[in-house]
Parts: C-alpha cells; sequence; structure tokens
C-alpha cells in the first residue's frame, strides 16, 4: 500500500467518527489556542476544576492550556465582557462564553457602545476580535428567560458579525474562524443542537466567514435557513422530494453580515424562497432577507417570498405551549405548497 493509499484510508476512517456539536466546538477552540497564545477564554465554571462549563464545551482546555488562558469568573456578564473587550484591544483575542443568550443583554453596553464601535471610533485604529460564545433554543424547558435569539439585535448592530452552526463540522471550523476575524462576533449555539452527531471533521477544518453554503442543490425553491432550522430545511426537502419538488437548502452559517450573492443567485433559479428561523418572525433576520430578495429579483419571482419563525411572545415554560411556540414542519411544507402555487 503507498503512503497516499494509507493517508486516503487514515482520512476515511477519520471522516466515519462521529462527533457532536459541543465536541466540535472543543476541537475549534483547542486549536485556535494551539496556534495563537493570544486566544484565551473567559467565562463561568469553564475551567476543569468548575466542570467545563455548564455544558462542558471547554472540558478538558485548561488541562491543556493551563488556568491563566481557561479562566472561570464570577457570574457577572458585565465584568466578564468588559474584560474580553479590554483584552482584544491590548491584543488578545479573547472568547467569552455567556452562558445563555439571554443573559447578554446585562453586557449590552459593553458589546453595542464599546466593542462594536471602537474601530470606528479609533478611524480603524482599534480592533476588538473579540467573540462572545451564547447557547440558545427552545424546546427543552427552560422558559422564557433562557430560550430566547437575539440574533437580530447584534445582526442590526453597525460592526458585529453574528455567527450560528448547524453541525458539529461546521461549529468547529467557524469559531476557529470567528476567533481570528478582527471584528467583534456573538456566536449563536443552539443547544437543541449540541447532541446530535455529525461527521467528525480533519484537523485543520476551516469555514469563512460571510460565506452561505448550498446543503442541498435544487430547482423549484430555495429553503433559506441557519442553526436548528437547516436541519428542518433538510428534512422538508426529503418530504417535498414525494411530491416531485427539488428544493434547494441555503445555510447562512453567517448570519451578518449575510452571503446575499449566494441566497440572490439561488432565488434567481429557483424564483421561489422559503425563509425559516427559531427567532420570532416579527422584525426577525427573515424580514431582511425577504427584503432584499424582493428589491432584487422582484421581476422574477414566481410568488411572494415567504418566512416562517417562532411567535412573538415569551418562551413557555409548558411542553405543549413551548411546542406551540415554535414553527413546524407543518408549517413549512404549507409555507412552500403556498408559494408553488
Amino acid at each position: 500500500m503507498s503512503a497516499t493509499d494509507l493517508d486516503q484510508g487514515v482520512s476515511a476512517q477519520v471522516s466515519r467518527k462521529k462527533i457532536n456539536m459541543l465536541q466540535g466546538i472543543n476541537l475549534g477552540l483547542a486549536e485556535a489556542m494551539a496556534d495563537d497564545d493570544k486566544v484565551f477564554l473567559l467565562g463561568e465554571d469553564i475551567a476543569d476544576a468548575q466542570g467545563g462549563g455548564v455544558f462542558q464545551a471547554t472540558k478538558g482546555l485548561s488541562a491543556r492550556f493551563g488556568d491563566k488562558r481557561v479562566r472561570s469568573t464570577p457570574i457577572s456578564e458585565q465584568a466578564i465582557l468588559g474584560a474580553a473587550v479590554g483584552a482584544a484591544i491590548a491584543g488578545y483575542r479573547p472568547v467569552a462564553e455567556i452562558m445563555l443568550m439571554n443573559f447578554i443583554t446585562i453586557g449590552m453596553d459593553m458589546l453595542v457602545n464599546h466593542a462594536a464601535k471602537l474601530r470606528f471610533m479609533s478611524g480603524g485604529q482599534t480592533h476588538v476580535p473579540l467573540v462572545v460564545r451564547c447557547a440558545t433554543g427552545s424546546g427543552i424547558g427552560n422558559g422564557g428567560q433562557h430560550s430566547d435569539h437575539y440574533e437580530a439585535w447584534f445582526a442590526h448592530t453597525s460592526g458585529i458579525k453574528v455567527v450560528t452552526p448547524s453541525s458539529p463540522a461546521e461549529a468547529m471550523g467557524l469559531i476557529y474562524s470567528s476567533i481570528f476575524d478582527d471584528d467583534p462576533i456573538v456566536f449563536v449555539e443552539s443547544i437543541p443542537l449540541y447532541f446530535q452527531l455529525g461527521e467528525a471533521p480533519l484537523p485543520g477544518h476551516r469555514v469563512p466567514l460571510g460565506k452561505a453554503h448550498v446543503a442541498r442543490e435544487g430547482s423549484d425553491i430555495t429553503l433559506i435557513g441557519y442553526g436548528r432550522s437547516v436541519n428542518d430545511l433538510h428534512q422538508a426537502a426529503l418530504s417535498l422530494l414525494d411530491e416531485g419538488v427539488s428544493a434547494e437548502v441555503i445555510d447562512l452559517r453567517t448570519v451578518a453580515p449575510f452571503d446575499a450573492e449566494t441566497v440572490l443567485g439561488s432565488v434567481a433559479k429557483t424564483k421561489r424562497a422559503v425563509i425559516v428561523h427559531e427567532g420570532a418572525a416579527r422584525f426577525g433576520i427573515g424580514a431582511e432577507i425577504a427584503s432584499s430578495i424582493t428589491e432584487e429579483l422582484f421581476g422574477d419571482l414566481k410568488a411572494p417570498v415567504q418566512r416562517i419563525g417562532s411567535k412573538f411572545q415569551p418562551v413557555p415554560f409548558s411542553k405543549p405551549l413551548e411546542t406551540d411556540y415554535l414553527y413546524s414542519q407543518s408549517q413549512i411544507l404549507a409555507a412552500v405548497r403556498k408559494t408553488l402555487g
């Protein structure tokens, strides 16, 4: 067997291994920390002595890189984000874990009035290479103060990028790319996706920021989503095959700035689009994308763009109400059928 054959065989074995999204994030963090000693982590209980984080996304990293680079902090989101902004200005590349996305509201001043604006206010002389990891998502009974999707807030904030993975491999590649970007990034992780398995990426796997992924090719309609909704769009596309409908699935990966070229290119081909995200439909990401599609392709569209999101209300704790709060497969398919006429 040649060396090339052996390498291909090893690569095939690695690619067949399965990991979950938490492991993917851990791999991406570890590679970034190994590549640059200016990368460090801070957040509540993230060191191994405290369990490696509430979801154990950072488990094993303090043992490998030391407690100075994996710092457990007090329960103070303002302190975590304030320290991270200061460290970023000083030349470090901090990754701040805010346990749940709802709690990021406590540190909004640090992100919106400082991290997002410093590059502009310094005439481009001061960059803030900061990543804020936060987890969220409905369906697990966490209630109204632990489950919200606020990515539209940050997408609306000039100077902040918003990134969210839909698979373990993308989690690894996106977190690495985010760490080495020179602007502040809110990295949104879906709790319901944390333990779903996917193919393990090879070492060095990278996913570029600002570039959407055509996750499934199709010709009749474009389905656009990010994070959790991408899996639901794949399921919808499979169901539509039985009806003779070929659906193209676009995974945005970077929510802001979103890859308009890929989105518009797909919709120009299919002439129809449905956008799905977990955050509330009202004033959501889908509205901006739908507007962009309509403005650029109005004369080519065969039907109005449809957008689907969760209900405009706090996330319920009650399981039946929580299920009703989130969009459903039947809603996605109904929107597709309406668009197809």
